[in-house]
């Protein structure tokens, strides 16, 4: 109620008594918006993805780096307590070396705003891979430690979304329908990647699918020499799969996780919140947030050539 309605951008950014922007529009603003709110002095946080291509982050970078203004990424999974625990376990050696990560995020029927600027590559630059999968291979890059990902293969399938007026579905993030409109990105993405040093990291997404719901469940799988685990993105609980006394042994970490995803938004407006009055380094990195975009960038390239390419660095 006590908001403040500003008539434009550039009256926001003229005002003094602000240090920082959140940033969270369409995907084709984010570069440009950035840009200009870094410019005008203040820091951002920065809705994912960075931008539309690694190109743009880039330009953010340095706009960010000549203005002495910091940029921290919208990675709200990292925040996620199941994955934060898993981060905590990762940095403490539990799993040993992690040799293989398997991430995803399905929906069944989760075509968002059809016909709007979600499924608009103009202006969202892609379908669930820049949208959901941006989400799980930052996470992955963040648990094994950001190794510079080499190559990728990748695939993407287009059957549901491109299909407007016979689309079946039962509710729509960002709806109605907008018949109008275009509907020109994929709705399934997958990939392998191939990281400095041997790990490898499976990627699959879906708006759109015919697989009944909860046969494939949500999350990151780590798999290590001396444990592995699934972590479910908004989970309560957290179950390790490793060995006791030369047999196997399932533990299971105690943490807080009562309201997951809100804890999740929670912890990372605080850590916005310190970066502004403390002057603390950003939870996420513009620069974690471009290698996060390259990625996406050579997945669609492999998808577009049809075989393996290397990441563009």
């Amino acid at each position: 109620p006590s908001a403040q309605v500003m008539p434009s951008v550039e009256a926001l950014l003229a005002q003094r008594d602000i240090a920082g922007v959140i940033i969270a529009v369409p995907n084709d603003l984010h570069m440009p918006l950035a840009v200009q709110s870094v410019q005008a002095g203040k820091h951002v946080l920065l809705e994912k993805p960075m931008a539309l291509s690694a190109a743009q982050c880039d330009e953010i970078i340095r706009a960010s780096d000549k203005a002495k203004k910091q940029v921290q990424m919208g990675f709200v999974c990292r925040q996620l307590p199941a994955v934060a625990t898993a981060k905590k376990l990762a940095h403490a050696g539990t799993f040993g070396s992690i040799y293989h990560i398997k991430a995803s995020t399905y929906r069944r029927r989760g075509v968002p705003g059809l016909g709007g600027w979600f499924t608009n590559k103009a202006r969202s630059g892609g379908g669930p891979l820049i949208d959901l999968g941006v989400h799980i291979i930052d996470a992955s890059l963040w648990l094994a430690g950001f190794p510079k990902v080499l190559r990728v293969s990748g695939a993407i399938y287009a059957n549901f979304g491109c299909q407007m007026h016979n689309y079946a579905h039962v509710s729509m993030w960002a709806g109605p329908p907008r018949f109008d409109g275009v509907c020109d990105v994929e709705d399934h993405a997958t990939a392998l990647l191939r990281c400095e040093g041997g790990l490898t990291i499976e990627v699959n997404t879906t708006w759109a699918m015919n697989v009944p719901d909860g046969i494939l469940p949500d999350g990151v799988i780590l798999m290590g020499q001396k444990a592995g685990c699934h972590i479910g993105l908004q989970a309560k609980s957290l179950t390790l799969a490793t060995e006791s006394h030369g047999m196997p042994a399932d533990l299971e970490p105690h943490f807080a996780a009562e309201e997951p995803l809100q804890q999740a938004w929670n912890a990372q407006a605080t850590a916005f919140a310190s970066l502004l009055q403390n002057g603390t380094h950003p939870i996420a990195t513009a620069h974690e947030g471009r290698q996060v975009q390259s990625v996406i960038d050579a997945i669609y390239e492999s998808a577009k050539v049809g075989h393996e390419v290397e990441v563009r660095t």
